[in-house]
Protein backbone atom coordinates (compact mmCIF):
# COMPACT_ATOMS: atom_id res chain seq x y z
CA UNK A 1 0.00 0.00 0.00
CA UNK A 2 3.14 2.33 0.76
CA UNK A 3 4.53 1.53 -2.65
CA UNK A 4 1.41 2.33 -4.04
CA UNK A 5 0.90 6.17 -2.57
CA UNK A 6 4.83 6.30 -3.51
CA UNK A 7 4.60 5.91 -7.12
CA UNK A 8 0.99 7.68 -6.58
CA UNK A 9 2.98 10.45 -5.98
CA UNK A 10 5.83 10.60 -8.21
CA UNK A 11 3.37 9.97 -10.96
CA UNK A 12 1.69 13.18 -9.83
CA UNK A 13 5.01 15.11 -9.58
CA UNK A 14 5.97 14.26 -13.04
CA UNK A 15 2.21 15.05 -14.43
CA UNK A 16 2.29 18.74 -12.68
CA UNK A 17 6.07 19.10 -13.92
CA UNK A 18 4.87 18.31 -17.38
CA UNK A 19 1.95 20.54 -17.09
CA UNK A 20 4.46 23.17 -16.25
CA UNK A 21 6.35 22.80 -19.39
CA UNK A 22 3.40 22.75 -21.41
CA UNK A 23 2.05 25.74 -19.84
CA UNK A 24 5.16 27.38 -20.41
CA UNK A 25 5.26 26.48 -24.16
CA UNK A 26 1.82 27.85 -24.90
CA UNK A 27 2.75 30.57 -23.38
CA UNK A 28 5.35 31.25 -25.16
CA UNK A 29 3.89 30.39 -28.20
CA UNK A 30 1.01 32.64 -27.67
CA UNK A 31 3.58 35.53 -27.45
CA UNK A 32 5.04 34.70 -31.14
CA UNK A 33 1.63 34.53 -32.39
CA UNK A 34 1.07 38.14 -30.71
CA UNK A 35 4.36 39.50 -31.81
CA UNK A 36 4.05 38.23 -35.45
CA UNK A 37 0.48 39.17 -35.46
CA UNK A 38 1.04 42.82 -36.18
CA UNK A 39 1.51 43.80 -39.70
CA UNK A 40 5.27 45.07 -40.70
CA UNK A 41 5.33 49.06 -41.87
CA UNK A 42 3.78 49.72 -44.85
CA UNK A 43 6.64 49.56 -47.27
CA UNK A 44 6.51 52.65 -49.78
CA UNK A 45 5.74 52.20 -53.74
CA UNK A 46 7.08 54.00 -56.27
CA UNK A 47 7.00 57.71 -56.33
CA UNK A 48 3.12 58.12 -57.32
CA UNK A 49 1.65 61.52 -59.04
CA UNK A 50 -1.70 62.69 -58.55
CA UNK A 51 -3.75 63.05 -61.87
CA UNK A 52 -6.94 65.56 -61.95
CA UNK A 53 -8.33 68.22 -63.98
CA UNK A 54 -9.51 69.99 -61.15
CA UNK A 55 -7.06 71.17 -58.35
CA UNK A 56 -9.07 72.24 -56.31
CA UNK A 57 -10.52 69.49 -54.98
CA UNK A 58 -9.18 68.56 -51.25
CA UNK A 59 -10.45 66.13 -48.26
CA UNK A 60 -9.84 66.07 -44.82
CA UNK A 61 -8.75 63.12 -43.46
CA UNK A 62 -8.42 61.61 -40.15
CA UNK A 63 -5.68 59.55 -40.05
CA UNK A 64 -3.66 60.37 -36.81
CA UNK A 65 -5.68 58.30 -34.53
CA UNK A 66 -5.17 54.99 -36.89
CA UNK A 67 -3.15 51.75 -35.41
CA UNK A 68 -2.11 50.58 -38.65
CA UNK A 69 -0.10 52.15 -40.71
CA UNK A 70 -1.39 50.11 -43.75
CA UNK A 71 -4.45 51.78 -43.40
CA UNK A 72 -2.84 55.51 -43.45
CA UNK A 73 -1.21 54.39 -46.71
CA UNK A 74 -4.45 52.81 -48.22
CA UNK A 75 -6.42 55.85 -46.87
CA UNK A 76 -3.85 58.28 -49.00
CA UNK A 77 -3.90 56.08 -52.20
CA UNK A 78 -7.13 56.57 -52.01
CA UNK A 79 -7.10 60.07 -52.08
CA UNK A 80 -4.89 59.91 -54.83
CA UNK A 81 -7.12 57.55 -57.37
CA UNK A 82 -10.07 60.22 -56.07
CA UNK A 83 -8.28 62.79 -57.84
CA UNK A 84 -7.42 64.94 -54.35
CA UNK A 85 -3.85 66.53 -54.39
CA UNK A 86 -3.88 67.96 -51.48
CA UNK A 87 -5.28 66.83 -47.71
CA UNK A 88 -5.99 68.04 -43.91
CA UNK A 89 -4.88 66.32 -41.11
CA UNK A 90 -4.60 66.92 -37.99
CA UNK A 91 -1.33 66.97 -36.02
CA UNK A 92 -2.11 67.44 -32.05
CA UNK A 93 0.23 68.85 -30.17
CA UNK A 94 -0.25 67.14 -26.99
CA UNK A 95 1.01 63.96 -28.98
CA UNK A 96 4.04 65.33 -30.36
CA UNK A 97 4.82 67.11 -27.40
CA UNK A 98 4.12 64.99 -24.37
CA UNK A 99 6.56 66.81 -22.14
CA UNK A 100 7.99 69.96 -22.45
CA UNK A 101 10.78 69.99 -24.82
CA UNK A 102 10.62 66.00 -25.50
CA UNK A 103 9.30 65.72 -28.71
CA UNK A 104 7.70 62.46 -30.43
CA UNK A 105 7.16 62.67 -34.28
CA UNK A 106 6.72 58.95 -34.62
CA UNK A 107 2.92 58.96 -35.95
CA UNK A 108 3.09 62.48 -37.77
CA UNK A 109 6.31 60.84 -39.64
CA UNK A 110 4.12 57.88 -41.13
CA UNK A 111 1.35 60.74 -42.22
CA UNK A 112 3.77 62.56 -44.12
CA UNK A 113 5.83 59.88 -45.35
CA UNK A 114 3.35 58.11 -46.78
CA UNK A 115 1.20 61.54 -47.97
CA UNK A 116 4.65 62.79 -50.16
CA UNK A 117 4.85 59.34 -51.37
CA UNK A 118 1.11 59.45 -52.92
CA UNK A 119 1.83 62.78 -54.11
CA UNK A 120 -0.15 64.49 -52.09
CA UNK A 121 0.28 67.87 -50.14
CA UNK A 122 -0.52 68.61 -46.83
CA UNK A 123 -2.68 71.64 -44.55
CA UNK A 124 -1.51 70.58 -40.93
CA UNK A 125 -4.19 71.74 -38.32
CA UNK A 126 -2.47 72.48 -34.98
CA UNK A 127 -4.29 71.96 -31.21
CA UNK A 128 -5.10 70.10 -28.91
CA UNK A 129 -2.73 71.13 -25.12
CA UNK A 130 -0.43 68.66 -23.56
CA UNK A 131 -1.31 68.43 -19.71
CA UNK A 132 1.58 70.16 -18.98
CA UNK A 133 1.04 73.55 -20.82
CA UNK A 134 -2.75 73.55 -19.46
CA UNK A 135 -2.59 72.65 -15.81
CA UNK A 136 -4.12 75.48 -14.15
CA UNK A 137 -3.83 74.93 -10.06
CA UNK A 138 -7.08 74.16 -8.19
CA UNK A 139 -9.10 73.54 -11.96
CA UNK A 140 -9.81 71.13 -14.05
CA UNK A 141 -9.19 71.93 -17.90
CA UNK A 142 -10.50 70.25 -21.18
CA UNK A 143 -7.76 69.44 -23.96
CA UNK A 144 -8.75 72.84 -25.70
CA UNK A 145 -7.78 74.50 -22.94
CA UNK A 146 -4.85 76.89 -23.96
CA UNK A 147 -3.91 79.59 -20.97
CA UNK A 148 -1.84 82.55 -22.72
CA UNK A 149 1.44 81.73 -19.97
CA UNK A 150 1.34 78.95 -23.02
CA UNK A 151 0.86 80.62 -26.12
CA UNK A 152 5.03 80.87 -25.93
CA UNK A 153 4.95 76.91 -25.60
CA UNK A 154 2.72 76.22 -28.41
CA UNK A 155 4.64 78.47 -30.74
CA UNK A 156 8.09 76.49 -29.79
CA UNK A 157 6.08 73.47 -31.12
CA UNK A 158 4.85 74.99 -34.15
CA UNK A 159 8.03 76.45 -34.97
CA UNK A 160 9.58 72.96 -34.07
CA UNK A 161 7.25 71.61 -36.59
CA UNK A 162 7.77 73.69 -39.11
CA UNK A 163 11.29 73.37 -39.13
CA UNK A 164 10.83 69.57 -39.05
CA UNK A 165 8.41 69.24 -42.11
CA UNK A 166 9.96 72.25 -44.60
CA UNK A 167 9.05 71.23 -47.78
CA UNK A 168 6.80 68.41 -46.78
CA UNK A 169 3.83 70.38 -44.89
CA UNK A 170 3.78 73.98 -45.48
CA UNK A 171 0.63 75.20 -44.95
CA UNK A 172 -0.16 75.18 -41.07
CA UNK A 173 -3.83 76.09 -39.30
CA UNK A 174 -3.24 77.71 -35.98
CA UNK A 175 -5.96 76.12 -33.65
CA UNK A 176 -9.75 74.91 -34.58
CA UNK A 177 -13.52 76.99 -34.80
CA UNK A 178 -12.01 79.38 -31.96
CA UNK A 179 -15.04 81.13 -31.95
CA UNK A 180 -16.57 78.07 -30.36
CA UNK A 181 -16.40 78.09 -26.62
CA UNK A 182 -15.71 74.41 -26.72
CA UNK A 183 -12.90 74.64 -29.11
CA UNK A 184 -11.33 77.39 -26.84
CA UNK A 185 -11.27 75.13 -23.72
CA UNK A 186 -15.05 76.32 -22.43
CA UNK A 187 -14.04 80.09 -21.67
CA UNK A 188 -15.67 83.30 -23.17
CA UNK A 189 -14.58 83.46 -26.66
CA UNK A 190 -11.97 86.17 -27.40
CA UNK A 191 -11.08 87.25 -30.99
CA UNK A 192 -8.23 89.35 -29.32
CA UNK A 193 -6.78 86.72 -27.28
CA UNK A 194 -6.70 84.25 -30.79
CA UNK A 195 -4.60 87.37 -31.97
CA UNK A 196 -2.05 87.13 -29.74
CA UNK A 197 -1.82 83.39 -30.02
CA UNK A 198 -1.53 83.92 -34.23
CA UNK A 199 1.15 87.22 -33.11
CA UNK A 200 3.20 84.57 -30.85
CA UNK A 201 3.30 81.79 -33.57
CA UNK A 202 3.69 83.94 -36.81
CA UNK A 203 7.36 85.14 -36.79
CA UNK A 204 8.99 82.29 -35.04
CA UNK A 205 7.41 79.85 -38.00
CA UNK A 206 8.19 81.97 -40.57
CA UNK A 207 12.37 81.87 -39.06
CA UNK A 208 11.78 78.29 -38.99
CA UNK A 209 10.66 77.81 -42.50
CA UNK A 210 10.38 80.77 -44.49
CA UNK A 211 7.60 78.74 -47.28
CA UNK A 212 5.33 78.43 -44.55
CA UNK A 213 1.67 79.52 -44.87
CA UNK A 214 0.31 80.30 -41.36
CA UNK A 215 -3.82 79.94 -41.75
CA UNK A 216 -5.66 81.87 -38.88
CA UNK A 217 -8.11 79.22 -37.83
CA UNK A 218 -11.41 78.22 -39.85
CA UNK A 219 -14.49 79.76 -37.53
CA UNK A 220 -17.49 77.84 -36.79
CA UNK A 221 -20.66 78.58 -39.00
CA UNK A 222 -22.78 79.78 -36.30
CA UNK A 223 -25.36 82.72 -35.28
CA UNK A 224 -24.56 82.98 -31.96
CA UNK A 225 -24.93 86.38 -30.63
CA UNK A 226 -22.10 88.32 -28.56
CA UNK A 227 -22.70 87.65 -24.90
CA UNK A 228 -23.25 84.21 -25.81
CA UNK A 229 -21.90 81.60 -23.42
CA UNK A 230 -21.41 79.09 -26.55
CA UNK A 231 -19.57 80.90 -29.34
CA UNK A 232 -20.21 84.29 -31.57
CA UNK A 233 -21.00 84.68 -34.83
CA UNK A 234 -18.30 83.62 -37.36
CA UNK A 235 -18.74 87.36 -39.75
CA UNK A 236 -18.81 88.83 -36.09
CA UNK A 237 -15.56 87.33 -34.79
CA UNK A 238 -13.68 87.94 -38.22
CA UNK A 239 -14.52 91.40 -37.60
CA UNK A 240 -13.58 91.48 -34.06
CA UNK A 241 -10.17 89.74 -35.30
CA UNK A 242 -9.23 91.98 -37.87
CA UNK A 243 -10.13 95.02 -35.12
CA UNK A 244 -7.40 93.26 -33.07
CA UNK A 245 -5.03 93.72 -35.25
CA UNK A 246 -4.60 90.08 -36.42
CA UNK A 247 -4.02 90.52 -40.47
CA UNK A 248 0.12 90.58 -40.50
CA UNK A 249 -0.12 87.42 -38.29
CA UNK A 250 -1.51 85.00 -40.93
CA UNK A 251 -1.02 84.74 -44.61
CA UNK A 252 -4.52 82.71 -45.63
CA UNK A 253 -7.66 82.38 -43.87
CA UNK A 254 -9.49 78.85 -43.74
CA UNK A 255 -13.17 78.75 -43.55
CA UNK A 256 -15.41 75.72 -42.89
CA UNK A 257 -18.41 76.29 -45.04
CA UNK A 258 -21.34 73.45 -45.10
CA UNK A 259 -24.23 73.31 -47.17
CA UNK A 260 -26.63 71.67 -44.70
CA UNK A 261 -29.81 71.23 -46.06
CA UNK A 262 -29.61 73.82 -48.81
CA UNK A 263 -28.02 73.65 -52.61
CA UNK A 264 -24.56 75.66 -52.77
CA UNK A 265 -26.21 77.85 -54.90
CA UNK A 266 -28.70 79.22 -52.27
CA UNK A 267 -27.88 82.67 -51.62
CA UNK A 268 -26.03 83.84 -49.18
CA UNK A 269 -27.38 85.68 -45.96
CA UNK A 270 -26.16 86.69 -42.46
CA UNK A 271 -29.40 85.02 -41.00
CA UNK A 272 -28.47 81.80 -42.56
CA UNK A 273 -25.54 78.87 -42.61
CA UNK A 274 -25.37 77.41 -46.22
CA UNK A 275 -22.55 77.20 -48.53
CA UNK A 276 -22.31 80.61 -49.60
CA UNK A 277 -21.78 82.15 -46.37
CA UNK A 278 -18.15 81.71 -47.13
CA UNK A 279 -19.02 84.99 -49.70
CA UNK A 280 -19.89 86.71 -46.10
CA UNK A 281 -16.85 86.32 -45.04
CA UNK A 282 -14.13 86.65 -47.76
CA UNK A 283 -16.24 90.51 -48.14
CA UNK A 284 -15.04 91.14 -44.88
CA UNK A 285 -11.44 90.61 -45.69
CA UNK A 286 -12.40 92.74 -48.43
CA UNK A 287 -13.63 95.33 -45.96
CA UNK A 288 -10.71 95.40 -43.85
CA UNK A 289 -8.76 95.54 -46.98
CA UNK A 290 -6.90 92.12 -47.11
CA UNK A 291 -7.98 90.75 -50.34
CA UNK A 292 -4.34 89.22 -51.53
CA UNK A 293 -4.72 86.63 -49.07
CA UNK A 294 -5.84 83.53 -50.69
CA UNK A 295 -9.16 81.38 -48.85
CA UNK A 296 -8.64 77.44 -48.21
CA UNK A 297 -12.04 76.24 -47.11
CA UNK A 298 -10.72 72.69 -44.60
CA UNK A 299 -14.10 71.94 -44.03
CA UNK A 300 -17.37 71.72 -46.03
CA UNK A 301 -19.75 68.98 -47.90
CA UNK A 302 -23.39 67.72 -46.91
CA UNK A 303 -24.65 65.18 -45.00
CA UNK A 304 -27.43 62.22 -46.12
CA UNK A 305 -28.25 60.89 -42.72
CA UNK A 306 -31.86 59.75 -42.88
CA UNK A 307 -32.27 60.72 -39.06
CA UNK A 308 -30.48 64.31 -38.91
CA UNK A 309 -32.33 67.19 -39.32
CA UNK A 310 -29.75 69.24 -41.30
CA UNK A 311 -29.16 66.08 -43.59
CA UNK A 312 -30.31 66.01 -47.32
CA UNK A 313 -31.35 62.96 -49.64
CA UNK A 314 -28.38 60.77 -50.91
CA UNK A 315 -28.73 62.14 -54.46
CA UNK A 316 -29.09 65.24 -53.07
CA UNK A 317 -25.43 65.06 -51.72
CA UNK A 318 -24.24 64.14 -54.70
CA UNK A 319 -25.27 66.61 -56.88
CA UNK A 320 -24.74 69.45 -54.43
CA UNK A 321 -20.80 68.61 -53.55
CA UNK A 322 -20.15 68.37 -57.85
CA UNK A 323 -22.38 71.41 -58.30
CA UNK A 324 -19.96 73.37 -55.08
CA UNK A 325 -16.94 72.21 -56.85
CA UNK A 326 -18.53 73.80 -59.89
CA UNK A 327 -19.98 77.49 -58.20
CA UNK A 328 -16.80 77.60 -56.38
CA UNK A 329 -14.53 77.26 -59.82
CA UNK A 330 -16.75 79.55 -61.92
CA UNK A 331 -17.34 82.36 -59.03
CA UNK A 332 -14.10 82.22 -56.18
CA UNK A 333 -11.27 83.32 -58.02
CA UNK A 334 -10.37 84.43 -54.39
CA UNK A 335 -10.39 80.12 -53.10
CA UNK A 336 -7.49 78.19 -53.29
CA UNK A 337 -8.92 74.66 -51.85
CA UNK A 338 -12.00 73.42 -51.17
CA UNK A 339 -12.13 70.29 -49.01
CA UNK A 340 -14.12 67.81 -48.19
CA UNK A 341 -15.13 66.42 -44.59
CA UNK A 342 -14.89 63.66 -44.26
CA UNK A 343 -12.26 60.82 -46.20
CA UNK A 344 -13.10 58.08 -43.61
CA UNK A 345 -13.42 57.53 -39.76
CA UNK A 346 -10.97 54.93 -38.43
CA UNK A 347 -14.19 53.70 -36.76
CA UNK A 348 -17.97 54.17 -37.21
CA UNK A 349 -18.74 57.10 -34.68
CA UNK A 350 -22.87 55.51 -34.89
CA UNK A 351 -24.42 58.37 -35.15
CA UNK A 352 -24.67 61.05 -38.43
CA UNK A 353 -21.04 62.30 -38.46
CA UNK A 354 -20.52 58.52 -40.05
CA UNK A 355 -22.60 60.30 -43.38
CA UNK A 356 -20.56 62.50 -43.69
CA UNK A 357 -17.83 59.76 -44.68
CA UNK A 358 -16.82 59.33 -48.14
CA UNK A 359 -15.44 56.06 -47.46
CA UNK A 360 -16.22 53.21 -44.55
CA UNK A 361 -13.58 52.22 -41.82
CA UNK A 362 -13.55 49.00 -43.99
CA UNK A 363 -12.74 51.11 -46.89
CA UNK A 364 -16.07 50.44 -49.22
CA UNK A 365 -16.48 53.53 -51.43
CA UNK A 366 -19.59 55.41 -51.50
CA UNK A 367 -21.30 56.95 -54.54
CA UNK A 368 -19.95 61.06 -53.48
CA UNK A 369 -16.46 58.82 -53.82
CA UNK A 370 -17.15 58.12 -56.98
CA UNK A 371 -18.62 61.17 -58.20
CA UNK A 372 -16.17 63.34 -56.86
CA UNK A 373 -13.57 60.54 -58.86
CA UNK A 374 -15.61 61.53 -62.33
CA UNK A 375 -15.62 65.26 -61.88
CA UNK A 376 -11.82 65.44 -60.93
CA UNK A 377 -11.21 63.42 -64.32
CA UNK A 378 -13.73 65.72 -66.00
CA UNK A 379 -16.45 63.47 -66.14
CA UNK A 380 -19.51 65.36 -64.01
CA UNK A 381 -19.48 68.69 -65.87
CA UNK A 382 -22.87 68.09 -66.33
CA UNK A 383 -23.76 67.26 -62.90
CA UNK A 384 -27.59 68.35 -63.35
CA UNK A 385 -27.75 64.79 -64.17
CA UNK A 386 -27.25 63.88 -60.77
CA UNK A 387 -30.66 66.35 -59.52
CA UNK A 388 -33.39 65.27 -58.52
CA UNK A 389 -36.72 66.56 -60.94
CA UNK A 390 -37.89 69.65 -59.46
CA UNK A 391 -41.45 69.50 -58.08
CA UNK A 392 -44.58 70.19 -60.07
Amino acid sequence: MVESLKWLRSAFLRVRQNFSWVLRICTVYMLLVTLTSVPPRAPLEAQQVVKTLKPMICVHTRLIDEVYEWKIQRSLQLVREMGANTIVEFFPWAYGEPSRGEYNWASFDRIARHAKNQGLQIIARMGLVPEWARQVEGEQTTLNYLPERSFQDFSNFVAAFALRYAGTIDHIIIWNEPNLSFEWGYRPVDPADYAKLLQSVYAPAHNANPNVVILAAPLAPTLEPEGSPNGLNDILYLKNLYIAGAAPYFDALAMHTYGFTEPPEAAPSPTELNFRRAELLHQVMLAYDDPQKPVYITESGWNDNPRWTKAVRPSQRVAYTVNAFQWAEANWQWLDKLCLWVLRYPANTRSYPDNFALITPDFELTPIYYAVQAYARGQAESSQLWLPAPAQ
